[in-house]
């Protein structure tokens, strides 16, 4: 049996990343979250004698990238690591400063589309959920092994989640879980679908922030890349929740207030009827982008 093809890869609110980062020609830039490289083939397009740094922490998806990107090799060097390993990425490059970053925030449609990855809840797999598969913890661990109290903590906390008691008590008396398609049984059985969100979404989601660190990573790049950037560089980040989002709107307001970056995106920028109706999964997509500004000798 031949096996079912990818869905089509479609890079979120790509017009607008491309215009708020200003590409010129001769510019070095980083995209800490190239994925399947929808965003990075665009920026690499643009470039005529600059370089993009593409960086993700999921190998798979990069090893994708590299190859449906490889009529732009001589523009684009590849790193495989975390928002933490930033600064290591940069180094080994001989980078300093950048010209522009780029961090989409989502799940890749690939991650999502492939059981085995255990992301989502709509196809069956084991309990992963990590997006770089040589780290330890996955979300098995947490759903079996976490205390009662401490996993309705992380559903509250991580997945803003008002049932969180009644379902880690749900999960706790199941266990073990055994899979993806026994997790989302489990919550939906102890809190009943009411509309058409499925009501372990929000799990899951929690799940798979806290193996993977992504509030804690997001922290680090938030501080981590306006120290990168050049005078006049900007700063582009794309979020799907509204932890993620408050993260950045907050870290980009102290920026400003401190004189070292100008806001603009003065509205959040969100994908147009067109986009989300070619690329559903967009429509929770958020943009915000920041301009570093030279900040004078005291």
């Amino acid at each position: 049996m031949q096996p079912e093809p990818s869905p089509p890869h479609y890079p979120v609110l790509l017009r607008e990343s491309l215009e708020y980062l200003a590409i010129r020609p001769d510019g070095i830039y980083v995209d800490v979250t190239a994925g399947l490289g929808g965003h990075a083939r665009a920026i690499a397009a643009r470039l005529e004698t600059g370089l993009l740094l593409a960086c993700d922490r999921d190998a798979e998806s990069l090893e994708k990238a590299k190859a449906d990107s490889s009529d732009f090799a001589a523009r684009i060097r590849w790193f495989h690591g975390a928002f933490s390993r930033l600064p290591e990425a940069l180094a080994q490059n001989g980078i300093e400063e950048v010209d522009g970053a780029l961090a989409d925030l989502g799940v890749s449609r690939y991650q999502l589309s492939s059981g085995e990855r255990g992301f989502s809840l709509m196809a069956d797999g084991p309990l992963d959920m990590r997006m770089d598969r040589s780290q330890e913890l996955t979300a098995a661990d947490l759903v079996n092994e976490m205390p009662e109290q401490g996993l309705a903590g992380l559903l509250y906390e991580l997945g803003e989640e008002r049932r969180s008691r009644r379902i880690s008590r749900a999960i706790v008396r199941a266990r073990p879980i055994r899979s993806t398609a026994h997790l989302a049984r489990v919550v939906e059985e102890a809190v009943p679908r009411t509309g058409r969100i499925h009501p372990a979404t929000q799990t899951f989601m929690a799940l798979r922030l806290k193996v993977n660190d992504e509030l804690g990573e997001l922290e680090r790049l938030l501080e981590e890349v306006p120290k990168r950037l050049k005078s006049g560089g900007r700063f582009v980040v794309i979020t799907f929740m509204s932890l993620e989002d408050r993260k950045v709107k907050q870290a980009f307001q102290q920026l400003a207030k401190a004189g070292q970056a100008k806001i603009l995106t003065k509205h959040v920028v969100k994908p147009t009827d067109e986009e989300i109706r070619i690329n559903p999964p967009s429509r929770s997509a958020k943009l915000r982008a920041i301009e570093k500004l030279t900040v004078p000798a005291p």
